[in-house]
């Protein structure tokens, strides 16, 4: 894996149906074979398979030639927060067509305005006698949420808060507009043939290198395609021992992951199921033999805003992958899981840096306690160390970036045993 490689795989999948078929693109290349979860299918093994969900939701696994029943896992997530348009998204006034859009996930407003937008996600279209999903992307610059002017809002400096109702809808033509024939222009179909749409607004900013040495990457959606893309590079390149690899990468984490597709679904328990079903060992007794990675990244020690990090645990940017530690369980890391990821990083003589919130801010969540509600499953919580989370355009240093990969190939290659309170090594 390059760092131009996640570069262009960052500018490349400007929403979660972009990304699965990215990564559908990489394992079918790469001999992966596509199962529908609707069909039985014998599995071979030796191979490698993938399923999809919704088209936003991917997991991927290889099932060794000689295996044993435990499953080595790396669950991601492929959404990132932003504006998702109304089913009527049209709004006309004198001074401007505007798009109705509303929140997608936990975003910073101000971070939004006065950049080039456009739409990206997917649309439903009435094929012959089927309605089919495509990928819908505008290549231009199609949209700005302007800003009022600082002359009419005076003490904008002071505070920034936004009726999101009002004075966050982006601005989209002069005049009137009639939405479903532009989506038919721009996607090439007959008007009256489109059912549907799920579609949100993409920054239209490039991934590229910062910095005086080019060490920093500055990206939309880099929380959590950064980490997505660099754990499935290693899922890829590792050397799969006995233990099942599998590499999970989940939408709707942003809202909750209380959907068909989401890490709180049974699509990861339906999946490892169908495994232990066609290859004849119990998933019960699998799971609890079985270790997962919850990777999501991770907040970087802030240079301007320093007191907003523990005191004992300051995060680096450069300074190595993130395991992460909460009190409150919101990260499923705990000493036996925490254990095993420091055992990989000290034999890959990897930097690893541990993050735990401030005791008086409420941090984040992330996949792995979600998925948990469906199959436990040992876990631990890392992630890539990144300034600005959340917001429409974000920053992270490319060697971490480098070292996640590194990181979950070697996890898949380390031949461990999960033990009831400890680990032993082959």
């Amino acid at each position: 894996m390059s760092t131009s490689e996640i570069l262009s795989n960052l500018s490349k999948t400007p929403s979660p149906f972009h990304a699965v078929a990215l990564l559908r693109e990489r394992l079918l290349s790469g001999g992966y074979e596509e199962i529908d979860e609707r069909k039985g299918k014998p599995l071979v093994p030796g191979k490698g398979y993938f399923l999809t969900r919704n088209g936003s939701s991917l997991i991927a696994f290889f099932l060794p030639a000689s295996f044993r029943p435990s499953f080595r896992l790396s669950m991601v997530h492929l959404d990132s927060p932003t504006w998702k348009l109304k089913p009527s998204p049209i709004i006309e006034r004198e001074e401007g067509t505007l798009l109705n859009v509303e929140p997608y996930g936990g975003l910073i407003d101000y971070t939004w305005f006065d950049r080039p937008l456009t739409l990206a996600g997917r649309l439903l279209v009435k094929e012959d006698k089927a309605i089919v999903s495509r990928l819908f992307y505008v290549g231009k610059d199609l949209a700005v949420i302007p800003s009022l002017a600082i002359h009419l809002n005076r003490g904008v400096n002071e505070s920034a808060h936004f009726d999101r109702s009002r004075q966050t809808l982006p601005l989209f033509a002069l005049g009137k507009v009639d939405f479903p024939s532009f989506l038919a222009r721009e996607a090439g179909v007959e008007k009256d043939s489109i059912r549907g749409f799920d579609l949100f607004l993409a920054s239209r900013a490039k991934a590229t290198l910062l910095g005086e040495n080019g060490e920093f990457i500055g990206s939309p959606r880099l929380d959590d395609l950064a980490s997505a893309y660099s754990s499935f590079e290693g899922f890829l390149a590792s050397r799969k021992g006995l233990d099942i690899a599998v590499y999970a990468a989940f939408d709707n984490e942003e809202v909750g992951s209380l959907t068909r597709q989401g890490a709180n679904s049974t699509f990861l328990r339906d999946c490892l199921s169908m495994i232990a079903e066609k290859a004849s060992f119990s998933l019960r007794e699998a799971a609890a033999s079985s270790f997962a990675l919850s990777i999501d990244n991770a907040h970087a020690t802030h240079p301007n805003y320093v007191e907003y990090q523990d005191r004992t645990s300051p995060v680096r940017l450069g300074g190595g992958i993130v395991l992460k530690h909460a009190a409150s369980e919101s990260y499923t890391t705990n000493a036996l899981s925490a254990s095993l990821v420091r055992e990989i990083a000290h034999r890959l003589e990897l930097p690893l840096q541990e993050f735990t919130n401030r005791s008086d801010l409420r941090g984040g969540s992330t996949l792995g306690n979600l998925s948990n509600s469906e199959i436990s499953i040992l876990s631990a919580d890392i992630g890539i160390p990144q300034l600005a989370m959340h917001s429409s355009y974000e920053v992270c240093a490319s060697k971490d970036v480098e070292a996640m990969a590194k990181f979950v190939a070697s996890f898949y290659e380390t031949s461990f045993w999960v033990e009831e309170d400890g680990f032993s090594f082959e």
